[in-house]
């Protein structure tokens, strides 16, 4: 019996080797890529103390998916207590697993995740509410991203206040793409692809992706998609002031003026730059 062939099947050169795309974790590059969670408590700290003479306790995190600014939150302070609310069960499991598990116990029983509708969520008063990444762009009409906001002011103490970003610029409704090198937590390089697939200037909806490549030439296609609203400024502060809001301030980016670049530091203002891209905070007080 010729034996020289007998375990080619089984060779480790003819099995499929996992590409770097289909071993990656959607959910952690997007905290590398996207998040920066301490900048954004820094933010709300800093703005918190400046407008408050006391302490903020319970924050609530809407639309908060894998949880890592509530985490970020009990992280910071003893007393500190976060709830989440996401209506995607399967990130809300993520969260807990990857994230809140790395904490001590005494921080995790500080925070609460909640599978619910933010449109409709009761879980009690709130020193903060978060809205962050753009995420009530999701309401594509003025009537229910007044409902949400109504909610949110109803969710929130006498003196609470609630934090959004936005962002716009004259890119902003373009069909583009836009490509970022990374680095995950591992020290292993990937790219960031934001992709603006679509826009429909008659109701201002779009269709945005985000996609990851890998070293290895592989691909995450699609790794999210959105299809959201392209709110502008005015329009939000106009709801949130309908849904009975006392006061809205726009926190403004400032100018590295070296590096020609955003400084990281932002402060109330009536006036921004017309610039390809801006982000900006948005802080509604109760």
């Amino acid at each position: 019996m010729n034996m020289s062939n007998k375990n080619t099947p089984l060779s480790v050169n003819s099995r499929h080797q996992p590409s770097q795309a289909e071993l990656a974790d959607k959910h952690l590059l997007y905290q590398q890529s996207v998040q920066d969670v301490e900048s954004e408590i820094d933010f709300v700290e800093q703005t918190w103390s400046e407008l408050r003479p006391r302490p903020a306790r319970l924050l609530r995190e809407d639309f908060c998916g894998t949880a890592n600014t509530s985490c970020e939150w009990v992280r910071r302070d003893r007393q500190h207590h976060a709830i989440g609310v996401d209506l995607d069960l399967e990130v809300l499991r993520w969260g807990k697993l990857y994230n809140m598990a790395k904490l001590p116990d005494e921080q995790q029983q500080r925070i609460e995740l909640l599978h619910e509708n933010v449109l409709h969520a009761r879980p009690g008063l709130s020193d903060i509410i978060l809205a962050m990444n753009f995420s009530y762009y999701l309401f594509l009409t003025r009537k229910d991203l007044r409902e949400y906001f109504e909610n949110v002011l109803d969710g929130l103490v006498s003196d609470g206040i609630l934090f959004l970003d936005a962002y716009g610029g004259y890119e902003a409704p373009m069909v583009l793409t836009e490509r970022r090198d990374c680095i995950d937590e591992d020290g292993r390089d990937f790219v960031y692809i934001w992709d603006q697939a679509a826009f429909n200037p008659i109701d201002s909806c779009m269709t945005c992706n985000i996609h990851f490549e890998f070293p290895d030439g592989s691909r995450m296609g699609k790794a999210f998609s959105y299809h959201w609203r392209l709110w502008t400024l005015p329009e939000i502060r106009e709801i949130l002031y309908e849904a009975g809001f006392g006061q809205v301030d726009i926190y403004w980016e400032g100018t590295d003026e070296e590096k020609n670049e955003g400084n990281g530091i932002y402060l109330p203002a009536e006036e921004g730059d017309a610039d390809p891209g801006w982000v900006c905070y948005i802080v509604a007080q109760a």
